[in-house]
């Protein structure tokens, strides 16, 4: 019987990666609809497409990866298979990373008004470097990341965690002169360029609040909107990035005991990167919140067996002329 920690566990990676295949499923499919009806994504559509067949990998290798650890660990724990098990995991998490600052700095040019030549270049040609943005940040991600595979090594046996028996494995670990550094250019670096980004875009809004950016009747003007609604998804991201990037430090250095609350909190965090993730991506993006609310009131009016049938008010209008004739 394995331990509750275990049990628990177990079942919360499960409901989060149905939920994770769900809702990044629920983005590429409506993102598609729109490019099979002739729509060109735009390029925010293209990394958020592509950041989410990265989530969904990393929320499938992770169920994987943790379902091995935890039920087949003398399997998992020996060389060959946790050394593969690793780098796949290790993949996807950077693409992520590195896609999240591609959608910042898209955000950025969207937002920012710019006055220096080199940056309305950029903007003028957001459209062809967002693909390179792409694909270099894929570049980077499996060239720092696959070289990992010959960079492990054995460290002294380990308590098998799965069971309550006292018997020992050895566990592969990262040699530091690799991990230093694959870590700085995967992790710390997108963590900075994307809170240096979100903070010259709150710093544009908080510019363009003072010179009252607002339409004839007082109110924020559509772009004004857009560009705080973008401010918020790309805040939200951060603080998730945040968390996550935290938690993976915390249990990489075994600061908190096994079956702790802190080692708990810091393994629900990674659990749940992914959905909440998807879930800021849809409520950041009208044309996502308009979609899932409708897919919502469809199911529930089924549901129910009353749907709900759009009504189509004819209103006549009499209009009436009148003419003044000249007085005598």
């Amino acid at each position: 019987m394995l331990p509750l920690f275990i049990l628990v566990s177990m079942i919360v990676l499960a409901t989060s990666t149905v939920m994770a295949v769900f809702t990044n499923s629920f983005i590429i499919a409506v993102n598609l609809m729109d490019k099979a009806k002739s729509k060109n994504l735009s390029p925010s559509d293209l990394i958020v497409v592509t950041l989410c067949v990265s989530n969904i990998f990393f929320q499938l290798i992770m169920l994987v990866n943790d379902y091995m650890s935890f039920v087949c660990a003398d399997i998992y724990f020996t060389d060959e298979v946790y050394t593969i098990a690793t780098v796949l995991l290790m993949l996807p998490i950077y693409c992520s990373f590195w896609f999240t600052v591609c959608l910042s700095v898209n955000y950025y040019l969207q937002i920012v008004i710019a006055t220096h030549p080199f940056l309305i270049r950029l903007k003028l040609a957001a459209a062809q470097l967002v693909p390179w943005l792409i694909m270099a940040s894929v570049f980077i991600s499996f060239v720092t990341g696959i070289p990992a595979y010959w960079n492990f090594q054995t460290d002294p046996p380990n308590v098998n965690m799965s069971t309550n028996e006292s018997s020992e494995i050895s566990v592969p670990s990262l040699n530091v002169v690799y991990l230093l550094p694959s870590t700085l250019i995967n992790c710390s670096l997108p963590l900075v360029l994307v809170g240096v980004a979100n903070g010259l875009i709150i710093k544009s809004l908080v510019s363009r609040t003072q010179n009252s950016d607002r339409n004839a009747n007082g109110e924020p003007s559509a772009h004004a909107e857009g560009r705080v609604r973008a401010a918020r998804t790309i805040s939200c991201l951060l603080l998730l990035y945040i968390c996550f990037y935290i938690s993976e430090v915390l249990l990489f250095i075994e600061i908190f005991p096994q079956s702790s609350p802190g080692f708990c909190t810091c393994l629900m965090i990674i659990y749940g990167y992914s959905p909440a993730q998807s879930i800021v991506l849809i409520l950041g993006s009208p044309k996502l919140k308009q979609v899932s609310l409708s897919l919502f009131h469809c199911v529930g009016g089924t549901s129910k067996g009353n749907p709900k049938m759009p009504t189509v008010l004819f209103i006549k209008l009499r209009m009436t002329k009148t003419v003044n004739l000249p007085a005598n």
